[in-house]
């Protein structure tokens, strides 16, 4: 009689369980598969974003190319039937700080909105002034309304001796040593446009010269020739 028991064999695995398991790997590899492509969208949308931000930053460079002040703002009430309508003004210079400067004036509900304006509008009138040495070419003075400015030549290192409106209008043209007077009205409205005038009639020694019928150094002094020697050599 045979006595050796027979070992039972190891259970094989369902067919149900086997499809079971694999039925859920293929749904973790599918959700692993969409959260990379997800991610990669995100990027790839981030990259898109970059790219917009890129060109608003070529804007701001551009915006950056000026200085701009603001020499004051105003609040300004219009009286109607029903009652005030409280606005803003805003005056404003713009320069590049290398001989071009404007001024703007600019009206709003709102102060920025007003700035704005302000802003546009100066560079709208902008014009070139001439320097020398980072100074004015010869005493000058200006006019507007009940302000008078007087502006006068410095030597380097003087720096810019003015008044609040004043200083703001000589920085932004890039005049770094001169000497100015306010001799008239203490509104900062007339005292820009006031420097502005007197900026406007400035003019070269050459131009004078010229308009004389003279040779360069007869017109201006040993001082200016240098200055305007260095000024080529620098160019």
């Amino acid at each position: 009689m045979n006595t050796a028991t027979e070992q039972p064999a190891a259970e094989a695995p369902a067919a149900g369980a086997t499809d079971t398991a694999s039925a859920d790997a293929n749904r973790s590899n599918a959700r692993g598969n969409s959260r990379g492509g997800d991610q990669r969208g995100g990027n790839a949308r981030g990259g898109e974003r970059g790219g917009r931000g890129g060109r608003d930053g070529g804007r701001n460079d551009d915006k950056d190319k000026f200085i701009e002040r603001v020499v004051t703002i105003n609040r300004v009430a219009k009286v109607v039937k029903g009652g005030r309508r409280f606005s803003f003004t805003a005056l404003v210079v713009v320069g590049d700080g290398n001989g071009m400067v404007g001024v703007g004036y600019g009206k709003a509900k709102e102060v920025p909105s007003a700035i704005q304006k302000a802003v546009e509008e100066a560079k709208k009138t902008m014009f070139r002034v001439p320097r020398i040495g980072g100074t004015v070419p010869h005493l000058v003075q200006g006019e507007a309304a009940a302000g008078v400015v007087l502006l006068r030549p410095a030597s380097p290192g003087t720096g810019v001796i003015a008044g609040g409106p004043v200083r703001a209008v000589l920085e932004c043209v890039g005049i770094h040593d001169v000497l100015s007077k306010s001799l008239g009205s203490a509104n900062a409205i007339n005292i820009v446009h006031a420097t502005v005038d007197a900026l406007k009639r400035l003019e070269e020694p050459q131009a004078v010269a010229a308009r004389r019928g003279l040779p360069l150094d007869e017109v201006a002094s040993h001082q200016m020739l240098r200055a305007i020697a260095a000024q080529k050599a620098g160019a």
